[in-house]
Formats: structure tokens, sequence, C-alpha cells
């Protein structure tokens, strides 16, 4: 008789156990795709830290020939203003995207406008670092969403979204590019 009293508590705590195991894996599971999500973000920022030195050094090389153009310099500054002052990461995309539509299109002034600063070397030189940062970032973005698509499966797939719930896990959001990014600008050599 108390063999089969103490069968249902062993029964009970082995379930207790085995599902202890279970969300005990399926947190750390969730803590490593976070972790790698972050890093990811981290990658992504430092890509952007490194186009945040260039362009100072772009648009000092390239202000005193374009006098006129002023209200793109103001539009850079602007954007490089809401970038440091944006506090969640859907704030730092979007400033980051204005950021990058507004050297944009001081790059297409260079190009279309100034072909005499096309060919100063300096100016050549940092455009071109500036397009393989931007191509940095571009990979490091891919990176990112990469990451954040296994954490949102993972925290949207039963049973990890009772896991993700209980433990506070949630989507992250992708890095989408701006609108009208999906247009590429009209770049004409004529003028």
């Amino acid at each position: 008789m108390e063999n089969l009293a103490k069968k249902p508590i062993v029964w009970i705590l082995g379930v207790i156990a085995v599902l202890a195991i279970m969300f005990g894996g399926m947190y750390n599971g969730f803590m490593q795709a976070e972790t790698e999500v972050d890093s990811a973000w981290a990658n992504v920022e430092s890509k952007l830290q490194r186009r945040h030195d260039l362009i100072p050094n772009l648009v000092n090389s390239v202000q005193g020939e374009m006098k006129q153009e002023q209200e793109v310099f103001g539009k850079i500054a602007d954007a490089r203003a809401a970038v440091q002052g944006a506090k969640t990461t859907d704030d730092k995309v979007a400033a980051e995207n204005e950021l990058s539509s507004q050297v944009n299109r001081l790059t297409t002034l260079i190009v279309e406008n100034y072909p005499e600063l096309k060919s100063s070397e300096n100016v050549t030189k940092l455009m071109d670092e500036l397009s393989g940062t931007e191509n940095r970032i571009s990979t490091e973005r891919d990176r990112y969403n990469s990451a954040v698509k296994s954490f949102n499966v993972k925290v949207k797939r039963f049973p990890g979204n009772m896991v993700a719930k209980v433990f506070g896990f949630d989507a992250k959001e992708f890095f989408k590019a701006d609108a009208g990014a999906e247009k590429a600008p009209e770049v004409s050599f004529d003028k």
C-alpha cells in the first residue's frame, strides 16, 4: 500500500522535473537567440559609427565649393542630431534611414553638378570609403534581420510561445528600408 501511495508523487515529481528541464532549455535558447540579435545590432551600429565618422569629412571637403547647397548640409546635420538623440531601436532605424537619404542626396549632387569635386582625390577617396561602408552596413543589416527572424520564430512557435510569454520575450523588429527605397535614384552625367 505504501508503494502505491509513493508512485503518483514520483510521477508528478518526474513530470515537474521534465517540464523544468524543457522550460530551462527553452529559456536558454531564447537567451542565446536574443544575445545573437543584440550582437548583430551591435555590428550594425559599429558600421553606422564608421559612416558617422566619414560624413563630416566628406561634408567639410565639399562644403566650401557647394555654397548654394546649404539646405543639404543642414538636413545632414539635422539627421545626424536625430541619430544621436534616438532612444529606441525603431527611432535609430528611422534616423539612420533619413541620414542615408541625405548622404545619398549629397553624393548624387556631387556626381551630377560638381564634376570638379568628383575629380578631387580626397572627395573621391571619401566617397569610395562611404560606398564601402554602406555595403558593409547593408551586410550587417541582413545579418541582423536573419538573427531577428530566428528569434521571432522561437517566440512565435509552440511551445516556445508559452515560455516566451512567461519570461517576457517579445518579437523583435526587423530593420526595414525607408519608404521609397525600392526606387533607384536617377543619376545623370550629362551636366
